[in-house]
């Protein structure tokens, strides 16, 4: 399509829109890819975003949120399980590793491109429910990457607080930390992506290279005092009895330590910056898909290995009334144990390691956002087009987090609720995405496998939102807005230039290049039963309404709508010739007046002249025609199709002329 030029923008604007283009090329072919329809994969990358990186960096960076819940998972699980600690995480373990990391390494197969669970529930559903169900499950998405952002802010700037020799010094100053934590991570993104992958490294290199001392050092003394495993185990005996009441118990309190699985949706949002084999193309990106499966398995068995060992020394060698509100190992269990058996200065060392963790466990949420929330609202015309661009979003992104910081009051365990909805809520539909995919593709075993996970999901969300129903609450906040902003950005957007590209079939091309030698002249016709006297009629009529000669030539043009709900797409224009007289371009698009007025600047900038098109005034109210076209794609034509080209083209005298009867 081509354009009208406009003045260089500022060094500010040009900055802030740096990879605007090629974001926009990328998702069109996601997009694309989605309905099937392959296009060459772009060879330009966009600077903002990397080429690629190996694996294990792209795990640590969804590593520092997934990794980061060790500094308060096991204080969680002692609080919720109490003695049955050990066996409660045994089951998130084996939740996590039976249960999501199967679903994720096949969400990776189906949606290689970063959408997740989310694109593959896309295709279920089509036309505005399709598009209410992807804004709920983005609302979740929100809740669970800015909560991870704000909650970990927040509990880094607890550790900072509660640290033996700060909490004098800064007891009450955790809100201005936490807006400080929050405002340097945004800081980072604005800088630029490798920075943030570089930093991810270093501090989960660090961060699980110090856990390790402590379980060592922990199960050292576990097993050097006898009596600490046998006063637990006659402990757990009196209090439930036998095994079976105890797994029965731990099943119970399962949902309560869900925050344990955190990481997942991330790990699959951030794929498209792993790296993939030499000469792959992002039609099959088989070595990404390999490689980002490896990410996933990986970082859930070190996870677990480390929940396992770390709730079994905590449940031993703290005792039980510190992990309650005020105690010294609430919200920072190992931390507690660093400076109990490991001395001060060493203690001081994982604190600041812990904080730096948990500060930046924000980065693979901010990524997330960042690669998720483009890739949808923007193609539903449902944000302003700078929202493909990353700094404006990372602004935005930021701003947001403040809110909900100073909402909850930079509060962990207010937040805790909110966070484990999200989380549950995605892994849930994934869950779901990859049963039905496992369906459609006949693999029975596996439907029924997916279909038992689902399952198991389910009944941990129900019983998490009737626990905490605070995180539905929060949840259908981020929701309601985001479905309000998205609404007001669609009708703010409506009368957008929306075609991307237009391309004629050679029969088209020949009716543009006979009509280029006169007065080009289309008619918009809505088909009806395309018989002779339809054409006749019409010409007859459009002759009459604008009074034109009768030696004047018209080629009609009818526009069928396809899904009016979609916002973005090329335009194809197939031209036919009906009862060996009437000449007729075809068209599919979501909007009549949007690819008519693409059709006329095409025709214009091809043939250097200026096309007119005629209409009839359409009957009936006029706001109420304009929602059928906000809704439907149809309605008020003329006047819309005409606004369309003005906003599209501001010198008028080389606008195409509009006129109607």
């Amino acid at each position: 399509m081509a354009t009208t030029e406009h003045p260089p923008p500022s060094r500010l604007r040009a900055w802030m829109l740096e990879g605007l283009s090629d974001m926009a090329k990328s998702q069109d072919q996601d997009q694309g890819q989605g309905q099937g329809q392959g296009r060459p994969a772009e060879q330009k990358a966009s600077k903002l975003e990397p080429e690629g990186q190996p694996w294990y960096r792209v795990m640590c960076l969804t590593g520092v949120d997934y990794f980061s819940t060790l500094g308060y998972q096991p204080g969680i699980a002692a609080l919720a399980a109490g003695l049955l600690s050990p066996i409660a995480t045994i089951v998130l373990v084996i939740v996590t590793l039976a249960g999501a990391l199967p679903v994720y390494r096949r969400v990776a197969e189906e949606s290689p491109h970063g959408q997740g669970s989310i694109a593959m529930l896309e295709r279920l559903l089509t036309f505005w429910k399709g598009k209410l169900f992807v804004l709920t499950l983005l609302g979740f998405a929100a809740t669970d990457f800015l909560i991870t952002i704000t909650l970990s802010a927040a509990d880094a700037s607890t550790h900072l607080v509660e640290n033996p020799h700060l909490n004098s010094a800064l007891h009450d100053k955790q809100m201005l930390i936490t807006l400080i934590l929050v405002a340097l991570l945004g800081a980072v993104f604005l800088k630029g992506f490798l920075e943030a992958i570089g930093v991810a490294v270093v501090l989960v290199g660090i961060y699980l290279a110090l856990n390790v001392v402590v379980v060592i050092v922990g199960l050292w003394h576990v097993i050097t005092a006898g009596h600490v495993v046998t006063d637990w185990s006659s402990a757990l005996t009196a209090e439930h009895g036998n095994v079976f009441v105890m797994i029965g118990v731990a099943l119970v309190v399962f949902p309560k330590l869900a925050l344990g699985l955190s990481g997942f949706e991330t790990g699959v949002a951030v794929m498209p910056h792993v790296k993939g084999d030499p000469g792959e193309t992002e039609e099959n990106p088989a070595g990404r898909i390999r490689d980002t499966k490896k990410l996933l398995t990986t970082a859930a068995l070190i996870m677990s290995c480390f929940l396992i060992a770390t709730s079994f020394i905590t449940t031993l060698l703290i005792p039980e009334k510190e992990f309650e509100s005020g105690g010294q190992a609430n919200g920072r269990a190992l931390a507690f144990l660093s400076h109990e058996y490991l001395g001060g200065a060493f203690g001081t060392v994982y604190d600041v390691s812990t904080i730096a963790i948990l500060w930046f466990a924000g980065a693979s949420a901010m990524a997330g956002l960042l690669n998720l929330m483009p890739r949808y609202l923007p193609r539903y015309g449902m944000a302003p087009h700078w929202a493909r661009a990353v700094r404006p979003m990372v602004i935005v992104f930021t701003l947001i987090a403040f809110l909900v910081t100073w909402i909850f009051d930079a509060d962990v365990d207010a937040q805790g609720g909110a966070y484990a909805t999200g989380v549950l809520v995605l892994i849930s539909s994934a869950a779901i995405a990859v049963t039905i995919a496992a369906r459609k593709a006949g693999q029975r075993n596996w439907t029924i496998g997916f279909a038992v996970i689902s399952a198991v999901f389910l009944y941990t969300t129900v019983v998490n939102v009737i626990e905490r129903p605070d995180g539905v609450k929060i949840g259908a906040c981020f929701i309601a807005g985001i479905i309000l902003v998205s609404l007001l950005s669609r009708l703010a957007r409506a009368f957008e230039l929306r075609v991307t590209s237009v391309s004629l079939d050679p029969m088209a091309e020949r009716f543009i290049r006979d009509m280029a030698s006169r007065k080009i002249r289309f008619i918009a016709n809505e088909p009806d039963s395309r018989d002779k006297a339809e054409y006749r009629d019409k010409i007859e009529q459009i002759r009459e309404d604008n009074d034109i000669p009768g030696q004047e030539d018209f080629v009609f043009v009818e526009v069928t709508v396809t899904d009016p709900s979609e916002f973005e797409a090329g335009l194809t224009v197939r031209g036919e010739v009906l009862h060996n007289r009437y000449r007729i371009l075809t068209l599919e698009s979501s909007s009549i007046p949007n690819a008519l007025a693409a059709l006329l600047l095409h025709v214009r900038d091809t043939t250097k002249c200026t096309p007119h098109i005629y209409f009839e005034w359409t009957e009936g109210n006029p706001f109420a025609n304009f929602l059928r076209f906000f809704l439907f794609g149809q309605g008020e034509v003329a006047p819309v199709t005409r606004e369309v080209l003005r906003e599209a083209e501001p010198d008028r005298a080389r606008r195409p002329r509009v006129h109607t009867g």
